[in-house]
């Protein structure tokens, strides 16, 4: 099917057929299509591999049903295991709970657990499921198969899922005495100047918006460094435009701005404050400066931090990415990022049918790299280190003198 047209001409004459005709009908066209046509019509038609690998054997060895052949009525066959077994969807809901944004409190999109194991513990509480059907009952509460990626840093799996369990118990914690969780983390550094920004957007009809042809860094008027802090409570979002260095000073920063605008105004008292965010970067759980920088910031307001570093290569969960930046990046695309004032605008101007709204600012501040703290300096920082993977996770208490 090379046009739009031939497919829909296709699609009209299928829904005309029977079951054994449709099988047939696909299961020919698959083949006029050579290398991947089943997959193609299968895509088209909702029939199974199977089911059109099944009529290509019949057209093959000329196993023609005759029209007076019973035919399967709408609606027969084997009915689907969530009519038979109904209670399968709670318990499947129950499962993931824990382990995905299933769960209202949880914080992570993620999940240890495949479908060989989900079907197996299904098959505990009494219900008789397979791999396969668990994938499709997934898929149809809006569950989608993530590519794999390279995580895994010496048998540090069973670590990592750990630490995603402990962070929903803090968060959950924290929710529950009412105290704030933001996540936090540093968007993709950004060329500004009238360069050609990924994605497509609605112009005027051989109106093109023209644009550098190269993208060096000489030829912009500066850098762009999208510090980001997300309320998971209010589900609205801060970002402090960064002009010189992505460093612990101005992650800390970026925080303390998100307080004295929304923090202390959302949130009357607080005795905590929990912070999760990557363990690498700016707030690199091995940065000296973030720490140094944190108790600062901690001593200021006079709230205890706590912070939760998630496992190394697990960056793209933390929740920051898919709720706000995700957005912002969908928001801007094909949108040259000419100047700061676009950036600002762009950012701000996100929201949400959910109700996400983010508010950006421009911070000039000069930050340098490279800025070494002592050993004395570290001695001095109020740090209480969890029993938990005390690595990940540690609490930053206000210093008394």
């Amino acid at each position: 099917m090379k046009t739009t047209e031939d497919r829909e001409i296709f699609l009209k004459v299928f829904m005309t057929l029977n079951e054994a005709q449709k099988r047939r009908f696909a299961a020919l066209r698959s083949l006029e299509m050579g290398w991947g046509g089943i997959c193609k019509v299968s895509e088209y038609t909702g029939l199974t591999y199977k089911t059109i690998r099944k009529g290509i054997d019949e057209l093959q060895n000329q196993e023609i049903i005759e029209d007076s052949e019973r035919v399967r009525k709408t609606g027969g066959g084997r009915k689907r295991i969530e009519n038979k077994d109904p209670n399968i969807m709670e318990d499947l809901e129950r499962i993931m709970d824990e382990n995905t944004a299933g769960d209202p409190m949880s914080l992570l999109k993620w999940t240890n657990k495949s479908t060989y194991l989900i079907a197996k513990e299904l098959k505990k509480l009494g219900h008789k499921v397979g791999p396969d059907t668990v994938g499709r009952l997934l898929k149809e509460m809006d569950y989608s198969l993530q590519a794999n990626v390279k995580t895994v840093e010496g048998g540090s799996g069973l670590k990592r899922d750990e630490q995603f369990k402990y962070i929903n118990e803090q968060v959950k914690r924290f929710i529950k005495q009412g105290f704030p969780i933001i996540s936090v983390d540093t968007k993709k550094k950004e060329i500004v100047g009238n360069f050609k920004n990924n994605g497509r957007t609605w112009e005027m009809k051989g109106e093109p918006r023209e644009v550098n042809v190269y993208d060096f860094r000489s030829l912009g008027i500066g850098i762009a460094i999208p510090y980001g802090i997300y309320d998971i409570r209010y589900n609205n979002g801060f970002v402090n435009v960064g002009i010189s260095y992505d460093t612990s000073e101005f992650a800390v920063a970026s925080i303390r701005q998100w307080w004295n605008l929304f923090g202390k105004y959302d949130y009357q008292n607080p005795n905590g404050l929990l912070i999760c965010c990557d363990g690498g970067g700016s707030n690199g759980r091995r940065r000296k400066g973030w720490k140094y920088y944190l108790q600062k910031f901690v001593d200021e307001i006079g709230v205890s931090i706590t912070v939760c570093h998630l496992p190394p290569g697990t960056s793209k969960w933390n929740k920051i990415e898919h709720r706000m930046f995700s957005f912002i990046s969908m928001n801007w695309k094909g949108k040259p990022l000419v100047n700061y004032e676009t950036i600002i605008n762009l950012i701000s101007s996100t929201k949400t049918k959910t109700g996400l709204t983010v508010l950006a600012q421009l911070d000039e501040r000069r930050y340098e790299k490279g800025k070494k703290f002592t050993d004395e300096d570290m001695a001095k920082l109020n740090i209480q280190n969890h029993t938990s993977y005390p690595k990940w996770n540690y609490t930053i208490v206000p210093r008394t003198e």
